[in-house]
């Protein structure tokens, strides 16, 4: 398969491969430096950057409201900082579901961040937020009808998406479907996905008189996965769980490990504080957890605020931070489906070269051509 550069709003990216956007820390400056450098798009998180500097637990980092919204602020801001040292257009995540999201979405456009990746929600109103056209912005969907309703409702903004990340239900963390929905996991497969949005945005891709990217992502592992996705009309993909078991990627050790040895029988679906299915590892923390032996989250933030973390009796973020420190047994690891494949850590280096080689050696065909 030929690979040619491709095409974000007005900024081009070498090879059509996309690191996504993982919080709380996981896919940070180091990793998006790493993942620039190889000709990729990197994506930096926004979420739960706010203990970086202090290594205070999140019970005491949220005892004032103010101050910790303003922090998070801060660390984003210095993380975009050391991201723009690679002198490339890179992306920045946005939860739509946090209380301060628009906040976030000001401080990384001001800071000169040139894609916003929006997602844990719909971004109808986002162009009045971010009014630069030269800012590429990203809504990510699990669904054609989610892609209409924002194509629709853009229209009185003269405004279309750039892109569209289209994340299918082998992805890891967070999922976009019911329950129910998983567990019918073929009706609604990447693939039928892509396809059912490819048709729906073409007559409002005639319109603008441009291509609409897709990003397919979820479950996609080998160079061979991704040239699937290229051949049946996505413009790149992206990837989360291959990347955490890097040497660049700012977790602790342990929770590289922790992707490293799982199997099978560690991956579970459970349901989170905010209501919604995730996919994550099974550890010490789940299992007591499910016998009412996890003391009740004292947490006033309320990031959230849709987020019941006294009836599920834990805080995310919290949890998530235990395990980027290290703490696995106590925390929450979150993972795509196809992390039992993983059986070593790489640098980012050598997983970009072992993935785009596996494209280029495929016998499949882009859309349109011999």
């Amino acid at each position: 398969m030929e690979i040619s550069r491709q095409r974000i709003g007005i900024y081009e990216i070498d090879e059509p491969l996309w690191v996504g956007g993982m919080g709380v820390k996981i896919s940070g400056w180091p990793l998006v430096l790493a993942v620039l450098q190889e000709g990729c798009m990197g994506t930096l998180t926004s979420m739960g950057l706010g203990d970086l500097s202090n290594g205070m637990s999140y019970a005491e980092f949220n005892r004032s409201s103010c101050a910790a919204l303003k922090l998070e602020i801060e660390m984003l801001q210095t993380a975009l900082r050391k991201a723009k040292i690679a002198d490339k257009p890179f992306a920045v995540n946005i939860m739509g579901a946090l209380r301060n999201a628009d906040d976030l979405i000001r401080t990384a456009v001001a800071a000169g961040t040139k894609i916003i990746v929006y997602g844990a929600g719909i971004p109808l109103t986002l162009p009045t937020v971010v009014e630069d056209p030269t800012v590429a912005l990203v809504p990510v969907i699990s669904s054609a009808r989610l892609a209409k309703i924002i194509l629709d409702r853009w229209k009185r903004y003269d405004r279309t998406p750039d892109a569209f990340i289209i994340e299918g239900p082998l992805a890891g963390g967070h999922l976009g479907f019911s329950f129910e929905q998983l567990e019918h996991m073929e009706d609604f497969s990447l693939e039928k996905i892509l396809q059912e949005t490819l048709a729906i945005i073409r007559p409002y891709e005639d319109a603008c008189g441009r291509k609409i990217p897709i990003i397919a992502a979820g479950g996609i592992y080998t160079g061979e996965d991704m040239a699937k996705m290229y051949a049946l009309g996505a413009t790149f993909v992206q990837m989360g769980t291959r990347f955490v078991a890097t040497t660049e990627c700012p977790v602790s050790q342990g929770f590289k490990q922790a992707y490293v040895d799982a199997t099978v029988h560690d991956v579970q679906i459970i349901e989170t504080p905010v209501g919604m299915p995730g996919r994550v590892l099974r550890n010490e923390f789940l299992k007591r957890l499910q016998l009412g032996y996890i003391p009740k989250p004292s947490c006033p933030f309320h990031c959230i605020s849709s987020c019941k973390r006294e009836l599920a009796g834990f805080c995310i973020a919290e949890r998530l931070d235990y395990s980027f420190r290290g703490n696995t047994e106590n925390g929450l690891i979150f993972t795509g489906a196809n992390v039992t494949r993983i059986d070593r850590i790489v640098s980012v280096h050598e997983l970009v070269t072992e993935l785009m080689d596996g494209v280029r050696a495929s016998p499949l065909t882009l859309p349109g051509t011999l």
